[in-house]
Order: C-alpha cells, then sequence, then structure tokens
C-alpha cells in the first residue's frame, strides 16, 4: 500500500516532422514535493521514449483518486497516520482508513452491478418473442415483443432479483447466512460485524492479511463483496473503511469544491475546498459511518489488528448507539 503525502505532474514533448506527442505522468512521495516532480519527470521521460519507439500508451493518466490508472497509488489528502494505516479524504470529502493488513470487507445489501441479471433477462424475453413472433407468423408482433422486452428487462431482472432475496429472508439475512457458513468451514476465523446505511461491514481480527492472498479473494467471493471494492484491495494493495459520513446523507447536496475531488488542489482553488470541509465536517460531528453488531468465531484478536479495530472503531463511532448511521 502506497498513500503518499505529495504529488506533481510533468508534461513532456516530442516533435518529429509534422508529429507530436505530449505525454503527462504523476509522480509522488512520502518525503518532499522535490521527490514527487523528479519521479513524474523519470516517468513522463520513460513514457516519451515508449511513445516514440512506438508503443500503444495512454498519454495522460486520468486524474481519479484510486483504483484508476495503472501503478498510480491512491491519490487522496492524507489526513493522519497511525502506524502503517492512514486516514485520507476520499472523492467526495468523506474520511476513509487505508490499511495494508486488515481486512474490512464491504457488502452491499443492494448489488452495485445487475449488468447479468439484466442480460440473462433481456436474452430470455427476446427468444419468447421471438419464437411469439414466429409462431403467429407476424413479424410485427414478433418486433414489438422485442422491443418492450428491450425496455422492460431491466425493471423486471430488479424484480425478479428482490424477490429471490426476499425468498431467502431478506438481504440482511442472506448476508448473514453467507457470513455464517463461511465460518463454519474456517474454525480459525473472527470476524467483527458492522451495519453501515446499505450493507453490513466486515472486519477480519484473527490475523493480518495481504490483499492479493487466495484466502481474501475466497473470502470476498463467499460474502458477496462489493465487486468494486474487491477491484480496488487488489489495485491498490489495501483495505478501505469509511470513517465518516457520506454528504449527500447529512442534508449537504452540493459536490466537493472544486470538482473532482482529486488531490492536490490548485493553490487558488484551495480555499474552496477549505470551505467545503468545514462546512462537511461539522455537519458530519452527529453521525456514524457505521454501527457495531457482534463478533462471530473463533474469538481472536491479533496483536497487530486491536489498535486498528480501536482506531477505527473510534473514527466511524461504531459503539455510539446515539450517533445516527449515514
Amino acid at each position: 500500500m502506497i498513500v503518499p503525502d505529495h504529488w506533481a505532474e510533468a508534461r513532456k514533448q516530442h516533435r518529429a516532422a509534422a508529429r507530436q506527442i505530449t505525454v503527462r505522468r504523476f509522480g509522488w512521495s512520502t518525503l518532499s514535493a522535490e521527490d514527487a516532480r523528479a519521479m513524474a519527470e523519470r516517468r513522463a521521460e520513460e513514457a516519451l521514449a515508449r511513445l516514440v519507439a512506438g508503443e500503444t500508451l495512454h498519454r495522460r493518466e486520468p486524474r481519479v483518486p484510486y483504483n484508476g490508472a495503472d501503478g498510480v497509488p491512491i491519490r487522496e489528502e492524507v489526513l493522519a497516520r497511525h502506524g502503517d494505516e492512514v486516514i485520507t479524504r476520499n472523492a467526495y470529502g468523506a474520511r476513509c482508513l487505508n490499511s495494508p493488513n486488515a481486512l474490512f470487507a464491504d457488502v452491499d445489501f443492494e448489488p452495485s452491478s445487475r449488468i447479468k441479471p439484466i442480460l440473462s433477462t433481456l436474452a430470455l424475453l427476446v427468444l419468447v418473442s421471438v419464437v411469439a413472433g414466429a409462431s403467429q407468423g407476424s413479424w410485427r408482433l414478433g418486433l414489438g415483443l422485442v422491443i418492450a422486452s428491450a425496455l422492460l428487462s431491466a425493471p423486471i431482472a430488479r424484480t425478479l432479483q428482490k424477490l429471490g432475496v426476499a425468498a431467502q429472508g431478506g438481504a440482511d439475512a442472506l448476508a448473514r447466512r453467507r457470513l455464517t457458513n463461511f465460518i463454519a468451514t474456517h474454525p480459525d476465523w473472527n470476524v467483527r460485524v458492522y451495519r453501515t446505511p446499505g450493507g453490513l461491514r466486515l472486519l477480519a481480527t484473527h490475523r493480518p492479511y495481504d490483499p492479493k492472498e487466495p484466502e481474501v479473494s475466497e473470502f470476498f467471493r463467499s460474502v458477496a463483496v462489493d465487486p468494486v471494492y474487491a477491484r480496488m484491495c487488489l489495485n491498490q494493495n489495501c483495505f478501505r473503511a469509511r470513517l465518516t459520513a457520506k454528504p449527500w446523507r447529512i442534508g449537504l447536496a452540493s459536490h466537493m469544491r472544486p470538482r473532482p475531488g482529486v488531490w492536490p488542489v490548485a493553490p487558488e482553488r484551495l480555499s474552496l475546498r477549505t470551505s467545503w470541509v468545514s462546512e462537511y465536517e461539522s455537519r458530519a460531528l452527529p453521525f456514524a459511518s457505521c454501527r457495531f453488531v457482534e463478533s462471530l468465531g473463533s474469538g481472536v484478536v491479533h496483536l497487530r489488528i486491536q489498535p486498528v479495530i480501536e482506531l477505527h472503531d473510534r473514527e466511524s463511532r461504531s459503539n455510539d448507539a446515539t450517533a445516527a448511521i449515514a
């Protein structure tokens, strides 16, 4: 896991006859802005040389906070460091805990992606439409049913998915059952369970984990972790947990300024960010990001993980029964 304090971007150009190549690359450092600038220059020179040699590369790395350009670490403002754990401010303004070894997992009750069930439903409806049209000898009927299928596949898929979850006792019960089934076959595991506004947060306490370990992937699959979160863990070689409320859940309608919310911010625009953050922190103060529910499994808490539990629970207010979760 790399979460740098300093960032820079370098720009290099190459002109040959009527052709011009311009490339931009980021540099980063935990030491100084000068180190970040030197790295940016080196990376830009290397990328330009490879482009001139005929390789196909992105000429500019996307300005995203994480999970974007290959090899680019988390690009967020560092707020605090606690040993190996780093607290940053994410792209929409919330504080996040980044940990290289404490296995956090996000389980959303409302799936973030329904592409596969929608496509499956669409394929089935189209097939039925074609058969119906052919059986009636009417291509107009078949075409009309195909168009209707395209319009109705998404809501039908959503309804079927909700009915399927309800038949299994609801999203909460289904998520808990997946977790208890996993623990039943992994008796050495111990997992703290937290309730979030949209699902569960899980924290394995029995030992530290590398995000690339096969057992982590197995756990993620077994408990149906949000696939976007799983990809982020692999790409950034860390685990993450949001510590403060999402702005839109606490009445803050505006996006973090300036847009996009990546770090660093140009000096002339820093006052916009400072003003927005001040209002956000004030509104977020009474809220918790999650609530501790129970601990399941062996009961083991590894010495490396205990400080992470204390840091997470304090900063997220997970044990404050008076705080609404947001």
